[in-house]
């Protein structure tokens, strides 16, 4: 869709597919008015350009055994950025991890069982060679939940 802007029609499916990803084309057809082919067609090209990247389950961590979340932010050495970066990759607890222009470098969402689980990440994060300092934002209660990031 380079180039192409979405249209109601098309942004109609996306939030189909976000509320089930398991909607079938007919159903989505309905909902939009149009047939099933052409919905096929819109998301074979929505999936094509990227505007849908996967599908995915998207699950209670809790119901998981993962009672601890934290929205943890990170700030490191400007010169070690790529390198802590690539550690965390690979670290099975971080659930999420981007760069952030804000008031840290890299914000990580880890998944811990305990709170002593927890407390050993953030010592182990804040052992790997380059980062400053480690700020952990618990997660207490979620009021809204529409996207996933």
């Amino acid at each position: 869709m380079a180039g192409r802007i979405l249209d109601e029609v098309d942004r109609k499916i996306i939030s189909i597919l976000m509320a089930n990803a398991r909607t079938t084309y007919r159903e989505v057809a309905k909902s939009v008015g149009l047939t099933d082919v052409a919905v096929i067609k819109r998301i074979k090209k929505l999936e094509g350009s990227k505007v849908i990247k996967k599908y995915t389950a998207i699950v209670d961590p809790t119901t998981l055994g993962y009672s601890k979340i934290s929205f943890t932010g990170v700030n490191v050495k400007p010169e070690k950025l790529f390198d802590v970066v690539r550690e965390l990759k690979e670290k099975n607890y971080v659930k999420y991890l981007a760069l952030t222009t804000g008031d840290h470098d890299i914000l990580v969402v880890i998944w811990a069982s305990t709170g002593e689980e927890l407390d050993k990440i953030h010592s182990e994060i804040k052992s790997i060679e380059g980062v400053v300092s480690v700020y952990p934002a618990i997660l207490s209660e979620v009021l809204k939940d529409e996207a996933y990031v």
